[in-house]
């Protein structure tokens, strides 16, 4: 496993006859993580994106968490979409992965917080994960970008499934007040 950035912990995941079937590992903002070994990357996303990319010959895959489209020269780099989609891209073809037989699943890009009179921040990076992926010639095979809840994502590296959680923000106010 390799594991860019802020390392929060490791259990072990099991298959249907709870058997040891590999690592799972959590995705903060900023975060990149690319296996060749089965393992299950999992994150939670409201207005930020993750973009999983797999190789299917190889079988492996890797995930990052995108705070905000672009660039910036700081140590948080892996926060914006430019520095965390090379570096997904980097660390896949480290474990032995070609970019040419690389698929893309992305999600997130949620506008979580109503009535922002600025453009909505999850449309700005769902825009940016779609035309990044289209300009590296990556086909996205899947994708739930936008709407307006949060989503919590699960990506087998193994397999390339992804599986996807609503998660209902209705308590969000009471939470804040």
């Amino acid at each position: 496993m390799i594991r860019v950035k802020n390392i929060s912990h490791m259990g072990e995941i099991q298959d249907q006859n709870h058997r040891q079937s590999g690592s799972q590992v959590r995705i903060y903002t900023g975060d990149v993580a690319t296996s060749a070994a089965p393992a299950v990357l999992h994150t939670l996303l409201g207005s930020c994106v993750a973009v999983c990319l797999y190789d299917p010959i190889l079988r492996a895959g890797g995930m990052n968490h995108i705070l905000l489209p672009g660039t910036r020269q700081n140590r948080f780099g892996t926060r914006f979409g430019i520095h965390a989609m090379e570096l997904l891209i980097n660390e896949l073809m480290k474990q032995g992965g070609d970019r040419r037989r690389f698929i893309a699943k992305a999600f997130g890009g949620a506008n979580v917080v109503p009535g922002l009179k600025a453009s909505p921040i999850g449309d700005d990076n769902a825009k940016f994960v779609s035309m990044f992926l289209e300009r590296e010639r990556i086909p996205l095979v899947a994708q739930r970008l936008g709407g307006s809840q949060a989503v919590h994502v699960y990506f087998r590296t193994d397999t390339g499934k992804a599986f996807l959680h609503s998660v209902d923000g209705s308590q969000l106010p009471k939470i804040i007040h």
